[in-house]
């Protein structure tokens, strides 16, 4: 028979062992990679795109995310080695729609399987003005991922503002809620904060309404870069629920013009911020 200062030293160690593994589980948390989105430097990465991904590596991004390759993609090893030198990895892609359809599908993904990199992303360009639209852009994703699966990865959609419009004034719904609600799982919600908010968008609900769909998020500041005196996006929100309702495995920085800094140095700020932040 265990004594009553037995009971309550083993009531108090596993106090103090669940403790320490909800504080493990709370650092692991803070640990999501940050990768860049490459258009942010899509200049700089068009005159010396090696220089690029060096001096990014050097700020402490930990992988990049692909909207355009500047000739790279015709020799993929050579490719996936640039990448290893640096120390990084490739957290997802850019890419039309297109790329993921009929003949195209297997090339794209025969690049991505080399540069290891399981997210197929489109940045745009679906959907219309109605609600019928979107529900045969869903019908499409869904194909896709289906034809996805096999090969481990997925697709998904980004945002700009329009998909945070309202079908009209009698119709409260948008072609994010249409979308994203007549998915699959596993078609990732890559909803960039900036974007999102310029249209309308509460990222919070956002995040709370599509749980485990925020696998990959665009860290972009509204008003302002990341972590500004300017931004208005609310991080203390949304870092949580990305760290644990939304599954999120990258945080991807996107900047493209709010900074009066050159965009390698308007990136090398965010990720300063980020460091601020806790986040880096």
């Amino acid at each position: 028979m265990v004594s009553r200062r037995g009971f309550l030293a083993v009531g108090a160690a596993s106090l103090a062992a669940g403790s320490r593994l909800l504080g493990a589980e709370a650092e692991a948390a803070k640990k999501i990679p940050i990768g860049l989105q490459l258009y942010s430097v899509r200049g700089d990465c068009a005159k010396d795109f090696p220089g690029t991904l060096a001096a990014v590596a050097k700020m402490g991004y930990k992988g990049v995310d692909f909207a355009g390759y500047y000739g790279w993609d015709k020799k993929p090893a050579e490719f996936r080695k640039l990448l290893d030198d640096n120390g990084l990895r490739c957290c997802g892609c850019h890419t039309g729609l297109g790329t993921l359809q009929g003949d195209n599908l297997k090339r794209t993904v025969e690049l991505h399987k080399a540069l290891g990199n399981k997210f197929l992303i489109v940045p745009g360009g679906i959907g219309g003005k109605t609600k019928e639209s979107w529900l045969e852009a869903a019908k499409k994703f869904n194909e896709i991922a289906g034809a996805l699966k096999a090969d481990g990865m997925l697709c998904g959609y980004h945002n700009h503002a329009h998909e945070f419009h309202k079908f009209g004034p009698d119709d409260p719904e948008t072609p994010w809620d249409v979308f994203f609600s007549n998915t699959a799982p596993e078609v990732v919600m890559q909803l960039d904060i900036g974007n999102g908010m310029g249209g309308g968008c509460d990222p919070v609900a956002t995040l709370k309404k599509f749980p485990g769909r925020a696998l990959t998020v665009h860290v972009k500041g509204f008003r302002g870069i990341v972590g500004s005196e300017t931004d208005q996006a609310p991080w203390n929100e949304i870092f949580p629920l990305c760290e644990t309702i939304g599954k999120t495995e990258w945080y991807i920085v996107e900047e493209d013009g709010a900074g009066k800094l050159p965009p390698l140095d308007t990136v090398k700020q965010v990720m300063e911020n980020l460091k601020r932040m806790g986040k880096a």
